[in-house]
């Protein structure tokens, strides 16, 4: 989730618990070697064994077409500390796609095979390297093609988000959809889109089949959701983060971006979390209210703290 998910966000989240992995903002490859200090500053985890504070591993992911400069800077993040590397096919950025990249290259199964399996052939065979794509670009008739070819390819394991390019994120996801590919696959598939509660989880599992899902927007609507769905077993009542500590977590969060960035950049990362989270929270959209016009970080953080 480029522009939303960076390395203070990633702390903060697995902080609350329920994640096995996490993934980085990708990493757009064109036609060089990156210096260590792109991969260093995009995940700052790779000073810590590729990990988050609390233990859980950071895949580093990357976006791209280049054959070669795939496989060099998927090389390059492994020796620099990456547990894992993911290939992204899913993003729809219009500005993205023209450049030969993310969601457009489903067009082509035969390339996105290419791209995986030099990427594979570079790392070591202990690393696991994943993809992500959509059901396709303009439709779904390809999804099943590119879901084999990744596996051919050499990829341990791939995520799915339930829409084409062209569908973007308009809802619903289209989970149903997913289950041929899981049935056709060997390796593991994992789930993705609109899945924002336990509710949500519950009906992407039944009408996917998949065992596996990843948290998008969802996991900063609501900070403890991963958590939920890791402890859900049906018949259990799982109770939500409540305000007051997903109040403390902002304010954790904030302060730690205060050590790295612009009191301004903070702000905007603020207002923009706390946007999201007014969607399933009524104290969150009071919050926001009373926010969304501030320009000074210290207002705002008077206004959370009063509201704990």
């Amino acid at each position: 989730m480029e522009g939303v998910i960076n390395h203070h966000m990633r702390q903060a989240l697995t902080s609350v618990g329920g994640y096995d992995a996490c993934v980085t903002e990708f990493l757009r490859i064109t036609d060089q070697r990156l210096p260590s200090r792109v991969f260093k500053r995009l995940s700052p985890e790779l000073a810590q064994q590729g990990q988050t504070t609390s233990g859980v591993p950071v895949i580093l992911q990357l976006l791209g077409s280049d054959l070669e400069m795939m496989a060099a800077n998927a090389h390059k993040a492994v020796q620099l500390g990456a547990p894992a590397i993911d290939i992204n096919f899913g993003c729809p950025s219009k500005f993205v796609n023209r450049k030969m990249g993310g969601s457009i290259l489903l067009r082509e199964p035969e390339r996105v095979h290419a791209i995986v399996a030099a990427v594979r052939k570079a790392v070591d065979a202990a690393i696991p390297v994943t993809a992500k794509m959509r059901l396709g670009y303009e439709d779904d008739m390809l999804a099943l093609d590119n879901a084999l070819a990744i596996e051919a390819a050499g990829a341990t394991e791939l995520t799915v988000h339930a829409r084409t390019k062209i569908e973007g994120y308009t809802p619903p996801a289209r989970w149903e959809a997913l289950a041929p590919l899981r049935e056709a696959l060997i390796i593991p598939l994992i789930a993705n889109g609109d899945i924002r509660s336990l509710d949500d989880y519950r009906r992407c599992v039944a009408a996917s089949g998949c065992v596996d899902v990843m948290l998008g927007r969802g996991a900063l609507n609501d900070p403890s959701l991963a958590r939920q769905i890791k402890q859900y077993k049906p018949g259990d009542t799982i109770v939500p983060m409540d305000w007051c500590d997903i109040t403390s977590l902002i304010l954790v969060t904030s302060e730690q971006m205060e050590q790295e960035y612009l009191k301004k950049h903070v702000l905007m990362r603020i207002k923009q979390w706390l946007g999201m989270l007014r969607r399933d929270h009524q104290k969150g959209q009071q919050v926001f209210d009373e926010i969304r016009r501030m320009k000074i970080l210290e207002d705002v953080k008077g206004v959370l703290r009063k509201g704990k």
